[in-house]
């Protein structure tokens, strides 16, 4: 998809009072001026993958499996907070939202299961799961955003590898949701 920017919207921002409200906001204007495709993080449902993997030693592939369903009920979330937005579940959505005038918010469980090509650890979160789907979506741009932009940490192991060749990614802290849209038109 020719100009396409993914935006990543990191899990842990649900934990801040209002930043789903903002951003909601913020996507969807961001939405009106170039073709978006959001990708939730697993925030607080991943985190609950993760306490019920400490307590009961799942497999990693049942905990991968169940931290990104996580994705799946983050992104109900951030489409309630996202004026004029429609979850989908594929490429096939993200195309039909977009000639719809919508913003996709990507449920992105079905497809990952698909693919599967990924492997099933922690150290494999959202931001590289969001780097693959860039890469299967033709993505020019990915965008993370989390609560700072600076700082250790702010990007899983894995990351590095699963960015395809030639995508710009950028890290934006909450504090810096406004420049959201000032990124998306200089990317244009």
């Amino acid at each position: 998809m020719h100009n396409l920017t993914v935006i990543k919207i990191g899990g842990s921002l649900s934990h801040i009072p209002g930043a789903l409200a903002t951003v909601g906001q913020a996507l969807a204007a961001a939405g009106a001026r170039q073709r978006i495709v959001v990708v939730p993080g697993g925030g607080p449902f991943a985190d609950q993958v993760r306490s019920f993997d400490s307590t009961h030693a799942l497999s990693p592939t049942a905990a991968h499996w169940m931290a990104v369903l996580g994705m799946d009920q983050y992104a109900f979330a951030l489409a309630d907070k996202t004026p004029g937005s429609r979850v989908v579940e594929d490429g096939a959505g993200v195309k039909a939202a977009h000639a719809a005038g919508l913003v996709p918010i990507l449920a992105p469980s079905r497809w990952l299961r698909a693919a599967d090509e990924l492997p099933h650890r922690w150290e494999v979160t959202s931001d590289s799961l969001a780097a693959y789907l860039a890469m299967l979506l033709g993505a020019e741009e990915l965008v993370l955003v989390k609560p700072a932009s600076s700082g250790d940490g702010l990007v899983d192991p894995y990351f590095s590898r699963a960015l395809a060749a030639g995508t710009r990614c950028r890290v934006l802290g909450i504090d810096a949701i406004a420049s959201l849209l000032e990124m998306v038109a200089d990317a244009r």
